[in-house]
């Protein structure tokens, strides 16, 4: 099993930044990606970013060159950056961790941008 706990969600204005961050635990072994999607309302869950196991990121498009995901394996947590917030990335963010073949999610954390 794993828990996921998310942090640092918040009311922002448009062109400003929030980190997120994803506090990991359970037993880590076979956890072979980690990252963050959101959802926004009557939307489906989309993939925002993920990091591999050998810290390879990935990124959905619409968050290129914004936002920035990393990970302290010593604190068993995960971040996202979000630099110039636009409207449209108001959603609710979602920790999700894959471990072997199974999806573990956080509780989600609500970000609105403001114009």
């Amino acid at each position: 099993q794993v828990q996921l706990v998310e942090s640092g969600g918040g009311l922002v204005q448009a062109g400003g930044s929030l980190r997120l961050s994803c506090s990991v635990s359970g037993r880590m072994l076979g956890i072979v990606a980690m990252g963050w999607y959101r959802q926004a309302p009557g939307k489906q869950r989309e993939l925002v970013a993920s990091i591999t196991s050998n810290a390879t990121p990935n990124y959905a498009d619409s968050v290129k060159g914004r936002f920035t995901i990393s990970r302290d394996n010593a604190k068993n947590t995960i971040y996202l950056q979000m630099n110039s917030l636009k409207l449209e990335d108001t959603s609710v963010y979602f920790c999700h961790v894959k471990k072997w073949n199974y999806d573990y999610w956080g509780q989600g954390t609500q970000v609105t941008v403001s114009s």
